[in-house]
């Protein structure tokens, strides 16, 4: 055989090969869908601020609305939400919501988990097992019905879970607080979504509800990049812009992997 023809006969077949395998090649899709999902005591309005800082970036975001009666029943108002994503999704939580997010983000079309100051458990534990072995919190107290489902103690909102709002504001979340079936800190996770998707938590350094080191502990457990502001235990209204910028980072971390 000819050189002439030899290295024709080569290139076409490294064409071929190379056309045989580009297919193949993923290619990361740009995550451009948010789904933010509230903690007890609150509802998804608090999420305003992040979800205007999130449109203006070119996202889509939803809210879910968490009846707060139960994990299933959160879990399934947040599946109901996720199923709506064209594709791929940043779920984040706020407190409870964390639980909710652990519990869901197993969901195909979540790619990331974002935990706002947020419980992280394991498949296995109770949210309750969160708090053991850490400091009491004597500002975030709370009241229980006979019927099982908790406020936070009107006389102490303020203090224990907005303190860096103003007395107006902080006087319409104590008032319109969505109670919780306090029973759902006793029910054991299935799924552990941290387990198996990346992981960021932004942590307010003057939150009243947990104990510091506890938020610190669980994020680091779950393996998430760690990102701490000053605020209070309502970070996901005074701190929209930082927050939105963790979810902002994650998407373009998760779309270049």
């Amino acid at each position: 055989m000819e050189l002439t023809q030899l290295a024709l006969t080569l290139a076409s077949a490294t064409t071929l090969a190379l056309a045989m395998v580009a297919p193949t090649i993923a290619v990361a899709a740009p995550v451009k869908n948010v789904v933010l999902v509230h903690g007890a005591f609150a509802d998804g309005a608090g999420w305003r601020g992040v979800y205007d800082e999130l449109t203006k970036r070119g996202y889509h975001v939803q809210i879910v609305q968490n009846p707060l009666t139960s994990l299933e029943d959160d879990v399934n108002a947040t599946n109901r939400v996720l199923d709506l994503q064209s594709g791929p999704t940043i779920l984040v939580g706020h407190s409870w919501g964390g639980t909710v997010i652990t519990e869901a983000g197993v969901h195909p079309k979540v790619s990331g988990l974002v935990y706002v100051s947020a419980l992280a458990p394991d498949a296995g534990e109770t949210t309750a097992q969160q708090y053991e072995g850490f400091a009491p919190t004597p500002e975030f107290v709370l009241e229980i019905g006979e019927d099982g489902f908790g406020f936070v103690k009107p006389d102490m909102f303020k203090q224990g879970f907005a303190h860096d709002v103003s007395d107006e504001q902080a006087a319409f979340m104590r008032d319109s607080q969505v109670p919780i079936n306090m029973s759902v800190f006793s029910t054991k996770l299935k799924n552990a979504a941290w387990r198996s998707k990346p992981s960021w938590a932004v942590i307010a350094t003057e939150d009243k509800a947990f104990d510091q080191a506890m938020l610190v502990h669980m994020a680091e457990r779950i393996g998430a990049k760690i990102t701490k502001v000053p605020g209070s235990h309502a970070l996901f209204i005074t701190r929209a812009q930082e927050i939105a910028d963790t979810i902002d980072e994650a998407a373009k971390t998760l779309a270049a992997m």
